[in-house]
């Protein structure tokens, strides 16, 4: 078999990787997403993907669905399988035992446990080995695990639905529906594909949000709610608080210990934070995030949380729905408010990764450049 014909079909099987490694989103946070296929003789005899945190991994769950003997096989994997104990035992004892004799990976992992080692072990015990096959599609998929495992703190989504003039609600705070019911459903699955889902008291207070994935597939998970709430201003009657469907935590400076022990009685995550300016520090949320195992964080606040993160350097990425409408009025809010900038030179800069029509809204989706 020539070069070329077996790079192309190390491409093809690793697209299938990759497609099935997408079914985990939402339930394998803060693991990768990781999908798996064997090949032997040309055909496909055994696939699996990580279905769940702390379940068996995609290489596991393929070896374990195969339909044929799988000596001689090649194992094709986005993510290099672990060579160390976690909560499952390492992925490279069951390649091995299993007498695969090639391993094709799109992506290095990270995670200084595994980082080279699961490759170095597989060539130690024979096996051939092939890294970088659709090396940027993998890491697309699984920019969240990699930007966590980086940093140590969440990825940063800031998403709102704007008019073309870049209102987000009326000057009476009017904002639904600004987006049409497509670009809504969108919204819906990033909440789905997001761990947590963050608002600030403004937000709350206005808006009475459920903050809830409302989607009619089966099996869809909730994320956490975040809320910023310096104050502790959060009604007793609020929906946040009423609506057990998803755990909620709040980030405050307040020392207010009666309605604390209320809201922790609700099964309320209270945690208390350092002020800066008597507001909420915002470094120290996205901190503590990341020691909470939280990868991503989906901001659906207003002007004022999305000026401060914005401020802070926070916002890793930006999902704006543009709305073909004018609302016009100096009172309107805006996506971000504040006092904004003094020098042109000192704007916030965006990298434009993809824009696209959603039945008439624009939907923008930017890279922040730190």
């Amino acid at each position: 078999m020539k070069f070329e014909e077996l790079d192309n079909k190390d491409i093809f099987y690793m697209k299938k990787a990759i497609s099935i490694a997408e079914k985990g989103e939402g339930f394998v946070s803060p693991n990768p997403l990781v999908g798996c296929v064997i090949v032997k003789d040309n055909k496909i005899i055994g696939q699996g993907y990580h279905q769940e945190y702390g379940k068996a991994h995609a290489e596991v769950n393929a070896i374990n669905n195969a339909i044929e003997n799988l000596e001689g096989a090649t194992l094709y994997v986005n993510l290099e399988p672990c060579s160390h104990y976690g909560k499952t035992p390492p992925c490279i004892n069951k390649i091995v035992e299993s007498k695969i004799k090639r391993v094709v990976i799109s992506n290095i992992d990270p995670n200084p446990l595994v980082s080279g080692n699961g490759v170095k072990k597989l060539r130690e015990h024979g096996i051939e080995v092939k890294v970088g096959v659709l090396e940027n599609e993998g890491r697309k998929l699984n920019e969240i695990f990699f930007h966590y495992i980086k940093n140590k703190r969440p990825l940063c989504i800031v998403k709102s639905a704007v008019s073309l003039d870049g209102k987000i609600a009326t000057k009476h705070k009017e904002s639904k529906w600004i987006s049409n019911e497509k670009s809504r459903y969108i919204t819906h699955k990033y909440r789905y594909k997001f761990k947590g889902i963050m608002v600030g008291i403004n937000t709350v207070l206005q808006d009475n949000p459920r903050l809830t994935c409302r989607l009619y597939e089966e099996n869809v998970s909730n994320p956490i709610r975040i809320i910023i709430d310096s104050n502790l201003k959060i009604p007793f009657n609020n929906n946040l608080v009423k609506d057990k469907s998803a755990k909620t935590m709040i980030f405050t400076c307040s020392q207010d210990n009666k309605k604390i022990n209320f809201l922790e009685k609700e099964n309320i995550k209270i945690i208390k934070c350092p002020s800066i300016e008597n507001h909420v520090d915002l470094n120290f949320v996205m901190s503590k995030l990341g020691e909470l195992n939280i990868d991503s964080v989906l901001v659906e606040g207003g002007a004022t949380l999305n000026d401060s993160l914005f401020r802070y350097n926070l916002v890793d990425k930006i999902k704006l729905f543009i709305a073909p409408k004018i609302i016009g009025g100096s009172k309107s809010p805006t996506f971000v408010s504040g006092e904004g900038i003094d020098k042109l030179c000192d704007a916030r800069k965006l990298n434009i990764e993809n824009v696209s029509l959603i039945d008439g809204d624009i939907l923008v989706e930017a890279e922040v450049i730190k």
